[in-house]
């Protein structure tokens, strides 16, 4: 059955918050913390143990998703992208999927089911995008491509470019928190109702939608890189 609140939340509010600034810390941020301590602890711990002449299962499966992403980020970004941009797109697929994970844990909550979460993950991606776009061609080039190719058009496509920029959070933002929280929340619902027959199969699609929105976005925002740091000459 779903949980409203993960097993952090009290004890991180009564003992360590609350007394010291009297309010509480939204659940979605505590868990968002607890994933990045996670983070921080798997993979450094992890590294030591890496051995380039006889490597490990954990070690292959990790080549394989690093060697993926750059390739992804060569065809959709370009050519010196997959180093360029690797740890941006890594560090954003590494939360996002382990935040994800964190809804198939009967104790914890998934940071990516509150838009607090996704809607800040989304602005992350704009900024950081925009800030490429602006080091690679200068600010005023890259801020002529709003104009469109025609100075006469300018009046027009300036606004349409923001908002379609501007949308893109949203985008970005609503589909990973709608989706998430969607399954997040049909998945309690019928592993209440059926605590003996669905959790296995809810888990093993669980899995697949954790997966499946982690590489959407992380595609998405690729995609935005190659757009900024590509823009044709008007």
């Amino acid at each position: 059955m779903e949980h409203e609140y993960s097993i952090f939340y009290e004890p991180f509010n009564r003992y360590i918050w609350r007394h010291a600034f009297g309010f509480d810390v939204p659940d979605h941020v505590i868990m968002a913390l607890f994933v990045l301590l996670v983070s921080s602890i798997i993979f450094p711990l992890a590294s030591r143990r890496f051995n380039r002449d006889n490597p490990g299962g954990f070690q292959h499966v990790l080549e394989m998703i690093v060697g993926g992403l750059r390739d992804l980020l060569e065809d959709i970004v370009g050519h010196g992208a997959g180093r360029k941009y690797i740890y941006i797109i890594g560090g954003f697929a590494t939360f996002i999927f382990l935040s994800n994970i964190c809804g198939l844990i009967y104790f914890l909550q998934p940071p990516t089911a509150n838009p607090n979460t996704t809607f800040g993950l989304g602005l992350c991606a704009f900024l950081y995008y925009n800030w490429q776009g602006i080091r690679t061609q200068g600010l005023g080039h890259y801020l002529a491509h709003f104009a469109g190719p025609m100075p006469l058009l300018a009046p027009l496509m300036i606004p349409i470019e923001i908002i379609g920029h501007l949308a893109r959070i949203l985008s970005l933002g609503m589909r990973l928190f709608g989706n998430i929280f969607g399954e997040h929340t049909a998945t309690g619902i019928f592993v209440g109702m059926f605590p003996l027959l669905l959790p296995w199969p809810m888990m093993g699609l669980g899995i697949f939608g954790a997966f499946l929105q982690t590489f959407v976005f992380i595609m998405l925002t690729m995609v935005y890189i190659g757009g900024a740091v590509t823009v044709e000459e008007h």
